[in-house]
């Protein structure tokens, strides 16, 4: 996305932003306060969650290095719609919201792009929600933990940097479930969940999981 940008146009970002670091465990954003800012995510993992009733969140994505979040409210009501946590170490670039509006309107390529990837986290979303939805439990853990593997990790043996609470949040389910079904797919020897430590034995059967829900 950066990459479409002209030097001028850099320049009036790089003019207009601010760094902040983050201790794992602290809030970048919250759900419903002012979005003057977009993020960029440009070290650590964070998670981006929905504060839901009866403090039950549902975690909508793990955001690596260069994930632009805090946008859905700039066009609509200048709100956050969700919040964001560090789930390690990170820093994130903040860059003034009417800046990067009038960056959006002379750079139709940036603009572009900035629709591309908002495009694609939707379609994301939408595949969480159709997981959450329709599938038994078992597949739900199955779909995160293959998520955590292949797209965070990269990876199949992995330290994670979720708690048992983020993979219940991140799979909408109660910690217990989520903490029981992991210990049915350990007994499998179809993962080995050793603290914060997973590994994956036997892909192929938790990929089958995943599908058959």
């Amino acid at each position: 996305m950066l990459a479409t940008l002209k030097p001028e146009e850099s320049h009036i970002l790089n003019e207009n932003r601010h760094e902040v670091r983050y201790k794992a465990g602290e809030n970048i954003i919250k759900q419903g306060t002012a979005s003057a800012n977009l993020g960029f995510l440009t070290s650590g993992l964070a998670k981006e969650y929905i504060e839901g009733y009866d403090n039950r969140d549902l975690i909508l994505d793990v955001l690596q290095p260069w994930s632009v979040f805090g946008g859905p409210g700039i066009y609509v009501d200048m709100r956050y719609h969700y919040s964001v946590t560090a789930l390690e170490d990170s820093t994130v670039c903040f860059i003034d919201t009417a800046t990067f509006k009038k960056v959006i309107r002379i750079n139709a390529d940036f603009a572009e792009e900035f629709l591309k990837y908002c495009n694609t986290c939707s379609t994301r979303t939408f595949g969480r929600f159709l997981s959450i939805t329709q599938k038994q439990m078992h597949g739900r853990i199955a779909d995160v933990i293959i998520y955590l593997a292949e797209k965070i990790y990269n990876t199949l043996s992995f330290g994670l940097s979720m708690s048992r609470q983020d993979i219940a949040d991140f799979s909408g389910m109660s910690k217990d479930s989520a903490i029981r079904i992991l210990k049915e797919l350990e007994n499998e020897n179809i993962i080995e969940a050793n603290g914060k430590h997973i590994t994956i034995h036997k892909m192929d059967l938790l990929k089958e999981i995943a599908a058959k829900g």
